[in-house]
């Protein structure tokens, strides 16, 4: 079995939509990741801050498989990572297919919570026309697949680079699909 690895860690201080690579970044529990506009005990996407800026930030770590961006290219899209505003590119994980709770230790230290899948909304048609379709799908009963990743809060302090190891720890009891946040 292989060990699914970082492979891209990314920030942005500015709200916007794709964000910049760095060589490590570092996540603070109940936070996110310092430096990023998402980043913050309460909601910071700005949609949500409309509707009510009070609510808990769940959304504090944005994941996506490096794999989409395997598949993106073979439809003809160029998509790096952090292009889709990501802060953790991932390899070797399905992360679409893990549970609510699941916990990640990137690294050495840091741990992220998983609390449910990215939906894929128009900023992505206006990165490149079409992305949006691309990121979604269906599966083999025609329900829909949402694939721009994943949204976590951090739960343990630590530091993430390129390279570092990522550890699967499920939740206890009945799993529940991630769903849309």
């Amino acid at each position: 079995m292989v060990t699914p690895i970082v492979t891209t860690v990314a920030a942005s201080p500015a709200h916007g939509f794709s964000k910049r690579p760095l060589p490590a970044i570092r996540l603070l529990a109940g936070f996110g990741v310092v430096g990023d506009a998402h980043s913050g005990v309460t909601v910071q996407h700005r949609s949500r801050v409309a509707r009510n800026r009070m609510q808990p930030n769940l959304r504090q770590v944005h994941l996506i498989h490096g794999e989409l961006h395997d598949e993106l290219l073979g439809l003809g899209f160029a998509v790096a990572p952090a292009e889709l505003g990501e802060n953790v590119t991932t390899r070797g994980l399905d992360l679409l297919a893990l549970p609510r709770g699941t916990r990640l230790r990137l690294g050495p230290a840091a741990v992220v919570e998983l609390t449910g899948l990215r939906n894929p909304c128009i900023q992505i048609d206006h990165f490149q026309n079409g992305l949006t379709r691309a990121v979604l799908g269906r599966d083999d009963a025609g329900n829909l697949v949402r694939k721009a990743g994943v949204m976590a809060i951090v739960l343990d302090d630590g530091t993430v680079s390129p390279g570092d190891a990522i550890e699967v720890r499920l939740p206890d009891g009945p799993h529940q699909a991630l769903s849309p946040i």
